[in-house]
Formats: structure tokens, C-alpha cells, sequence
């Protein structure tokens, strides 16, 4: 249907095309009988075939492992799994196994070679920090469906927080898309005992990868897949490919058949006789697991008068997941006791209110296995406040588990696979949508034309058609989703609503080429339902192991509790140790605007080193709003250091008078070459810096390898090489993504700066940027990139948006969210613009968090000396690593100081990268009245792209506006006088040459 879809897009392309050249008549019918001949051909390549894998060997081998293929061209597992049963492929009855210290081949023996490991020896040890692969020879005893199992041992002294991530090839391609994505997770293990601050607060503990041998079946890391992933091999040998990043110590691969998960009923026929037990439940903290697999899953402090234990107005880490406990195939395992054995059932006190009316799955396992079907994905209704769940099926009557007199683990794991086939089906519904959109915009053309009269039966007779089978299907897929759910939540509301507006739009089918736009709505909006899909939040205060026939514990608070618990937290909250307004003058007083994770590790981190060194003491407050620090100079209430702003703060604070001019310190001299030059830019006022670069974020083209190489597309260095690959994109109804409030890189890479070097007024009025802007507009007038994107991350993953420019939330974001794009994506440098001598230009900011110290301090030497320990290598190392110990990948900290930036876990080919574009790292200066630079130089984009003025009026326009502002608020400042004369410059610095200090840092 797809492909069938795809040819009749490319046809009607075909056609507007020709209609320039010769007759509709002609052209179309010439077309149409093009586009049959395709269809044809196509099915008879479908038809010959096969749906099993290959029996012989790749030939040759690639550096990079296997001919890399887009993941919508590739089955997904579901498909792959129905082929093959529908071929009458059996489950294995046998086994077979390699050892993994005797590879065929490996892509580097000297990251790859033979060892010993944790009393282990005839090891595989995978130690490198850039993309390898090994090769295994297996011999399978027969034609059947397998599990891989792996016995291996994570290295846990590299620093890495990820789970091992594998792209599996048998005899030269995948089997099925989730193959490039195959997860072995690493055991974690909470610091104990919790310690608490000097207010009484507990400090979130931090995590230790405890990791040892274990041998575990391969399985699917998106969660989408309650059991292990089955593999088909024909009988006889086979060369199985692993590719990967992460380092491993690899003992043994084995093929072993699939262990069935019996029916409820079927397990209770098996169970022993046990006498019925009369004993209490056995009550679990679920804040005191043994283990996780993942270090993003947090202890949280909940206020509820009946959570254990009580959090009386401090914070109290009495309950584990919430909105961190919601990612796939994460899990939490405990340990507890059976006094006897006999039949248990298990409760929980749980709260599931992340998403309204959304139910939550886990996957439940007792001592590693799940004893029953009904346990492979148990629902976890939605709740507003905590409720008492028991595991019981739809007539309440509760599942036994049977458990001999011993020490048992309970664990649960989030899955996907429930919703596994509603994501897939909106996925299909937003490609058939784009499909669409991409047709009528063929059509159309870029600018929609109203007084033109449509004849759908003419113009695009197969539409109605193909639009109506979609509503269909997205009601249907809304009764599915009601089920899947049990009530009717976001999802199906949204689907129904999805269906109905494309009823609507078919009540008139001629008026639908004026409604484009409304087409793309609708495909972006179903693009959101996936992440809220994926969202499988779940928080728990208690575990329970009941015996059969004992006394169910109380897991709700009473009337009473609930009333006396809320008079109580009430009088807590007037308790004013964490106001920012009480100042400890004992203390070096800080204030962040940061979340609080950040905030409670740098008050730790202060605690445990600088205090130690220096003798200061130092007391860390949250800031939440950034306004208060205006307020507070005007209340005469300031902190000695402020951390975490945003780079147009501290020249706006220095304005009027409230920072600390930083250049008079000793060292700061020192301080200064530590950051590129670019980064103090916006930090610069009136030959003074007033703030201190923290984190820097980075602006890397990102791209979806194995697309482009579909596509047969380079990865381009000049936007000149954009231009040229945007008609390919857009055949295949894809297209590259650029940031249209992003500017600054056009007019940096055309030699403009923003403004005249006495900072008294903009230099965008030069031949040069009017080329920078016409550049940029042209990207949206000319070349067709779309000018709104809701989620350039979405687009990415599904592969509708597989090349473009973002900064370091994307990276994060792919990093850990995205595990079925494993070695499927890769950055590079920035576009650049070709300069006179042949080379290219790249400068690109970024956007960054700084720091400052006020000028009312009276602790501005003991403040410095902070920030000097702050900004450090080391201590930029460590908080770093603490972060991502305590909160896992997403909370990876990017910091601006280069030197700890190469020591963090960043994979070695990515960090490369950015380093060479922090070469070219600029922002923009600040000066007063400079927030209408932005403003207005978006604006003039807004004129120009959606209201179609002409560049050149449009930005000059802006530079008037920007001028006014500029000399309104010299003049209130004291740079020109009323008569505009000019006083003072503010003589803002030039950088027009890459920092050639990160150097030493690239290879």
C-alpha cells in the first residue's frame, strides 16, 4: 500500500511538472501509464521475495558491519515473527552455543582481544570508545525460532551510565529494525545509608554499578517487547555480527529455545498443595530495592500522611519512580523472604497519575522469571492519589504466585508492548498524512491560491477515498486504544477528534487543497500521542507479600490520617529554612536556577571539597525565578554568587549597577583562557566582564546515517551542499530542519557583526547581512524547509526530518530516549559558508548558563575563590559524573570548561565533533537595548517567510526599530545625550578567528 502510495505521489509530482511543458492531457495519461508499469514491477519484486533470512554469507564485510537500509523499509519484528510462523518455522527443541573468546574476525584487534575478566579468563574484552564490531561463527542444529543468550560482565570503571547497546547482523543483515537496537543493561545499586544536609534534608543517594556475570536473553531496548526476541536460523552455519560502543567482557553466546510462559491457570495446575498460611503480609519499603537497571530511576519525597516514613517537613526520599520511572525496559528489583512455603499474592501502594486516565504497564518476574501470562504486562490504572493495588485479575480475585521457604527477588519492569500496535498504527497514520500533505503541496504550490477552482475528481480523484479509509482507521484505532487503557483517555479522544476533522474536511473535498495546513496539524498532533504512549510512569511506598488466607494490610490513609496529616503539612510549609530571603551571613550565600537535582549536588559536592580546602562554608538555594533577583537589589536582599543564568542576565544586572566587575580579580587573567573567546562575548559591558561561562550548549548537524545513505546523499559541510540535497529530500517527502528563531550563524558565517564596533547602533544594515538574511529567508521561501515544527526530535525518529541543526537537548534527548535509533544517527559540523580562500566558515552559537557575583557582596574574595574551585577541570569532572550517576544520561552536564568536557563519557567520533565546532563557538553581545536585536530580527523573518514582505524592506524596517531602541536606552544610560551626541563607546570586542586554544584537545 505504500509503495503504491509513493508512485502515485511521485506521478502527480510528475504532472504539475510537465503541465509547464506540454498539454494536462498528454502528460498525465503519459504518467499514470509510468507509474502502472512501476506498481507492477514492484509487486513482482515483493512476490519473489523471501520473507526468511539468507542461508549464505555476506561476501564481503564492511567496515561499519552491514549495507545500512532506512528503519521503515525494514520489518519490525512483529512482522518478521507472523512471516515466519506463517512459513511453519517451529520453536527450537535444541541448543548451541560459541564461546565468545574464539571470534572470526574483529574490526580492531587491539579493542577487541582475548583476556580474563573478574575471575574469568578466555574472554572477549570490548574496550573502545568508538564503534567496533566481532563476528562469531554458529552452528544451528536446526531450522527454528531462538533466543540469544549472552553471558557477559559491563566494565564499571569506564565512567559509563548507559546500558550496552548492540546492532545484530545475521549473515549479513538484520532480520527485523529491532536487531540494530539490542539492549544489555547494567545492575545499579543505591547508596545507603540516605544522608541528610545541615537542615535535615536527605540527599539523594547516589548509584554504584555493581554489575557482575550474568547471562541474559538479547531483547528489544525500546521496551516494545514483553519477552525476549526470537531468531530464526535455518539449520547449519551461520556468521553472527555484533556492533556496538559500549565495552563489555563477552564469555559465551548461546542459541536455546524460547522458555513458554504458561497461562494462569495452567501455572496454578502445577502448583504444589500448600496448606493455606494465616501469617500478616510482609511489608516492603519500595524506596529500599536492591537493585535497578538504570540509573534514572529516583527516590522521590512524598508529603502523604500515610507514606513510610513520614516526610515531616523536610525532604524525606520515602518512595522510588513517579515521571523517572517511565522510560522502557527500566526496572527495580527486591529482595524479601518466604517464611514458608505455599501461595503468595502481591500488592503495592502505588501513585500512577503522570498522564491523566493513562494506564501504566509493568512486567511483573519473580526470581527473574514471569510465572504467568497475565503478568507480562499488568496494568497499573490511572489514580489522582495513592490507592492500594493488589495483582488480581478482571473479577478481582487475586493471582498466586507459589514460593518456596527462602530468599526470593520480586521485580518490575516498564513495557511498551501493550500500546506497541497503537504507536505503530499512528505511525502509519502520520505517513499516510505526510503523504498526502506532500501531494497537495505538489498541487498547491507554496503560496495557496484561493480564487482558483478545484475539481478533486480531475485534480486528485483518488483523495476522498484515500482520506475516509484513514478517519476509519483512526476510529477503530480509538476502540483499541479504549481497550488497551480500560477507560477512554487523551489518546482516543484525540484519535476520534483526528477522524472527525477529516470528516469535516471531506464534507467539501474541493475546498481541501485550501486546507494544507490543516492536514499537517492533524499529523502533528498525532505525533505528540506517541510520546505520551511511551510515558509509563508509575511510584510506589510499598511492596506487600501476602500469604494466602492471611490479613491484607491497609495501603490507604484513613479519614483521620488524611485530615490530620494535611494540618500538619500546613504547618510545615511555614518553616522558613529554604527562603532565599533568610541570608546566613556565616555563609557564603548562592543562589541557582536550576532544578533541584543540580542544586543538591552542588551543595553536596561544596560540603564534601570546598569547604574542606578553603574553610568557607557555603549554602546553596534554589532559584526559581529569575525576576527575584531584580526584586531582591531593589529590596537590598542578594545572594553573594548567582549561578545558572541565562547570558543576557548578568550584562542586564551589570547595567544597573548590581554585579561585580570579574577582570579585577586576581587570575582572572588565567581564568579567561580556560573559555573560548566567543562564550565571553555576551558576558562583556562597558570593558568589564560581569559573568563566568558554566555550561555552553552547542548548535551540530545532526543526521539519520542509514537514510542518507539510502538516499545515496553526503553529509554536507556547505550550505551550498543543503541546497543541493533538499530535492532528494523532498521527493522522498522528507526535508531538513532548521530552527527558524536560530539566526546568529548566517550572519557570523557572512562576516557580519551585529552590531558597529562603539556598540551604539546595528551593523545589519551592511550589503553582507542583507545576503545573511536573504539566506535564511530563502531556506523557507525558496527551498520549501518547513517553517514550523513542533518536535524536530519526533520527526527525526520516525525518519520524516532525518537531517538537520540542533543543540545539545537533541543529543540528550536521542541519547536517551531514542535506543532504536542505536549507530542509526550521527552528528557533524555546522554548514558553513565558503569563504574567499577556499575555506569554510562555521560560526555557530549556542545559548549558555553563567555565573556572577554581586557588587553588595561583602564576601566577593571568598566568592571568588568559589568560582575559580567551580569552574575547575576537576570539580567540573566530578559534578558532572555525580549528575549522571545520581539522574542517568539525560542529565548529562555540559559544561564549558573544555578540559572536563573530554573527560565525561561522551562517545569519542561525537565528542570530536563538537569540539571542533566549539572552535567556532560566537553569541551574540549584549548592550543595552539589545533585546530588540532578537525580537526584531525575527520579526523581519516573520514579514518576510509568513507574510511574503521583501527581504530587503522587511530588514530594514527592523533596523530602524532596533536603532530607535538602541539610542532610547544609550541615552537613559548615559552613552548619548539628548541631542543623540555621542558620550562614551561601549567599545564591544571582535572575534574573527576560530579559538585556537581547543587544539590540544583534537585529534
Amino acid at each position: 500500500m505504500k509503495i503504491r502510495l509513493l508512485h502515485k505521489a511521485c506521478s502527480i509530482i510528475l504532472i504539475i511538472s510537465m503541465l509547464l511543458l506540454v498539454q494536462s492531457a498528454l502528460a498525465q495519461s503519459s504518467i499514470e501509464g509510468q507509474t502502472a508499469t512501476q506498481q507492477e514491477q514492484e509487486q513482482q519484486k515483493q512476490k519473489q521475495a523471501p520473507s526468511g533470512l539468507a542461508n549464505g554469507k555476506e561476501a564481503a564485510h564492511q567496515e561499519a558491519g552491514l549495507q545500512e537500509t532506512d528503519l521503515s523499509s525494514e520489518r519490525n519484528y512483529s512482522e518478521a515473527l507472523a512471516a515466519w510462523r506463517a512459513e511453519g518455522i517451529k520453536e527450537a527443541q535444541s541448543a548451541a552455543a560459541v564461546d565468545a573468546g574464539g571470534p572470526l574476525q574483529v574490526s580492531d584487534p587491539n579493542a577487541l582481544y582475548i583476556g580474563s575478566h573478574a575471575g574469568r579468563s578466555n574472554l572477549l574484552l570490548w574496550k573502545s570508545a568508538r564503534k567496533e564490531w566481532v563476528e562469531y561463527e554458529i552452528d544451528a542444529p536446526e531450522s527454528a525460532l531462538y533466543e540469544i543468550h549472552v553471558t557477559y560482565h559491563p566494565f564499571t570503571d569506564n565512567g559509563s551510565t548507559t546500558p550496552i547497546l548492540w546492532d545484530i547482523a545475521i549473515d549479513g543483515s538484520r532480520p527485523f529494525a529491532e536487531a540494530s537496537s539490542i539492549a544489555l543493561y547494567r545492575t545499579w545499586q543505591d547508596a545507603r545509608p540516605i544522608l541528610t544536609n545541615r537542615d535535615g534534608d536527605e540527599i539523594r543517594p547516589r548509584s554504584k554499578d555493581v554489575s557482575s556475570w550474568s547471562t541474559k536473553a538479547l531483547v528489544d531496548s525500546t521496551g516494545g517487547y514483553s519477552e525476549p526476541l526470537k531468531w530464526y536460523f535455518a539449520k547449519g552455519k551461520h556468521t553472527l555480527r555484533i556492533a556496538g560502543y559500549e565495552g563489555a567482557a563477552l564469555e559465551r553466546i548461546e542459541l536455546v529455545p524460547a522458555k513458554a510462559v504458561p497461562s494462569y491457570e495452567e501455572a496454578l495446575a502445577i502448583y504444589p498443595v500448600a496448606s493455606s498460611m494465616q501469617g500478616a503480609a510482609q511489608t516492603l519499603q519500595a524506596e529500599d530495592f536492591t537493585y535497578k537497571n538504570d540509573t534514572s530511576i529516583k527516590l522521590f519525597s512524598d508529603r502523604n500522611p500515610r507514606t513510610v516514613p513520614r516526610a515531616k517537613g523536610r525532604i524525606t526520599y520515602n518512595t522510588v519512580g513517579g515521571a523517572r520511572w517511565s522510560e522502557q525496559n527500566q526496572e527495580v528489583i527486591w529482595t524479601f523472604t518466604a517464611p514458608e512455603s505455599g501461595n503468595y499474592t502481591i500488592g503495592f501502594r502505588a501513585l500512577q497519575n503522570t498522564i491523566a486516565q493513562k494506564t501504566s504497564f509493568r512486567t511483573v518476574r519473580i526470581d527473574g522469571e514471569v510465572p504467568f501470562q497475565q503478568f507480562l504486562a499488568y496494568p497499573f490504572p490511572y489514580s489522582a492519589s495513592w490507592q492500594g493495588i493488589l495483582l488480581e485479575d478482571n473479577s478481582s480475585n487475586p493471582y498466586y504466585v507459589y514460593l518456596e521457604k527462602g530468599e526470593h527477588t520480586l521485580s518490575l519492569t516498564s513495557t511498551h508492548a501493550p500500546v506497541k500496535p497503537v504507536i505503530r498504527g499512528i505511525q502509519q497514520f502520520s505517513e499516510l498524512l505526510d503523504t498526502i500533505d506532500w501531494d497537495l503541496r505538489a498541487l498547491v504550490g507554496n503560496v495557496v491560491d484561493r480564487n482558483r477552482t478545484w475539481v478533486m475528481e480531475r485534480d486528485y480523484p483518488d483523495l476522498p477515498e484515500r482520506m475516509l479509509d484513514i478517519a476509519e482507521q483512526m476510529e477503530q484505532l480509538a476502540v483499541e486504544v479504549k481497550i488497551i487503557n480500560g477507560v477512554k483517555d487523551s489518546i482516543s479522544q484525540g484519535l476520534d477528534t483526528a477522524a472527525k476533522d477529516i470528516r469535516s474536511l471531506l464534507r467539501k473535498p474541493e475546498e481541501i487543497p485550501y486546507n494544507v495546513e490543516e492536514i499537517s496539524s492533524i499529523r502533528e498532533k498525532l505525533n505528540l500521542f506517541i510520546d505520551s504512549l511511551l510515558k509509563q510512569g508509575l511510584q510506589l511506598d510499598e511492596v506487600y507479600i501476602i500469604p494466602e488466607g492471611g490479613k491484607k494490610p491497609d495501603m490507604e490513609a484513613s479519614a483521620w490520617n488524611s485530615f490530620w496529616g494535611g494540618l500538619e503539612n500546613f504547618y510545615y510549609s511555614f518553616d522558613s529554612r529554604d527562603s532565599i530571603t533568610k541570608l546566613n551571613d556565616d555563609k557564603l550565600n548562592i543562589w541557582v536556577q536550576r532544578g533541584r537535582d543540580y542544586v543538591d549536588q552542588l551543595q553536596q559536592l561544596a560540603d564534601e571539597w570546598f569547604t574542606p580546602e578553603t574553610g568557607i562554608e557555603v549554602k546553596v538555594n534554589l532559584l526559581a525565578n529569575p525576576e527575584l533577583l531584580l526584586m531582591s537589589n531593589a529590596a537590598g536582599v542578594q545572594p553573594d554568587i548567582a549561578l545558572g543564568l541565562t547570558q543576557d542576565l548578568p550584562v542586564d544586572l551589570a547595567i544597573r549597577g548590581s554585579l561585580q566587575n570579574l577582570s579585577e580579580f586576581a587570575g582572572f587573567d588565567d581564568l579567561y583562557e580556560q573559555f573560548s573567546p566567543g562564550s565571553w562575548l555576551p558576558l562583556y559591558y562597558d570593558g568589564a566582564h560581569y559573568g563566568v561561562p558554566e555550561t555552553q550548549s552547542f548548535q551540530v548537524l545532526f543526521y539519520r546515517e542509514d537514510i542518507l545513505k539510502r538516499l545515496g546523499i553526503e553529509v554536507p559541510q556547505t550550505w551550498d551542499e543543503v541546497y543541493q540535497i533538499l530535492p532528494t529530500l523532498q521527493q522522498n517527502y522528507m526535508n531538513f530542519y532548521i530552527n527558524p528563531l536560530q539566526f546568529s550563524h548566517f550572519f557570523y558565517q557572512n562576516n557580519v557583526e551585529f552590531y558597529e564596533p562603539n556598540g551604539l547602533q546595528t551593523a545589519m544594515d551592511k550589503p553582507e547581512a542583507f545576503h545573511a538574511f536573504k539566506q535564511w529567508t530563502d531556506l523557507f521561501n525558496t527551498y520549501a524547509i518547513e517553517p514550523e515544527v513542533p518536535s524536530f526530535y519526533q520527526h527525526f525518529r520516525d525518519g520524516t526530518m532525518p537531517i538537520g541543526i540542533s543543540d545539545y537537548n537533541m543529543y540528550v534527548q536521542l541519547s536517551a530516549a531514542a535506543p532504536e535509533l542505536n549507530d542509526r544517527w550521527k552528528i557533524a559540523n555546522m554548514p558553513g559558508t565558503v569563504q574567499p580562500d577556499g575555506s569554510i566558515s562555521r560560526w555557530a552559537g549556542g545559548g549558555q548558563r553563567t555565573g556572577v557575583i554581586f557588587k553588595q557582596s561583602r564576601k566577593q574574595e571568598e566568592a571568588w575563590k568559589f568560582l575559580q574551585w567551580w569552574l575547575s577541570a576537576d570539580v567540573q569532572q566530578q559534578y558532572g559524573a555525580d549528575l549522571e550517576a545520581v539522574n542517568g544520561i539525560a542529565f548529562r552536564w555540559n559544561t564549558s570548561n573544555v578540559e572536563a568536557f573530554t573527560r565525561l563519557p561522551w562517545k569519542k567520533e561525537d565528542a570530536e565533533v563538537i569540539l571542533n565546532q566549539w572552535k567556532w563557538y560566537k553569541d551574540i553581545p549584549n548592550v543595552p537595548g539589545g533585546y530588540y536585536l532578537d525580537r526584531e530580527t525575527n520579526n523581519a523573518w516573520v514579514r518576510t517567510v509568513i507574510s511574503k514582505v521583501n527581504y530587503r524592506s522587511s530588514l530594514e524596517q527592523a533596523v530602524r526599530d532596533i536603532n530607535r531602541e538602541l539610542y532610547r536606552k544609550q541615552e537613559e544610560f548615559g552613552f548619548i545625550d539628548a541631542a543623540g551626541n555621542r558620550l562614551k563607546n561601549l567599545d564591544i570586542p571582535v572575534v574573527d578567528r576560530p579559538w585556537e586554544g581547543i587544539d590540544r584537545y583534537v585529534e
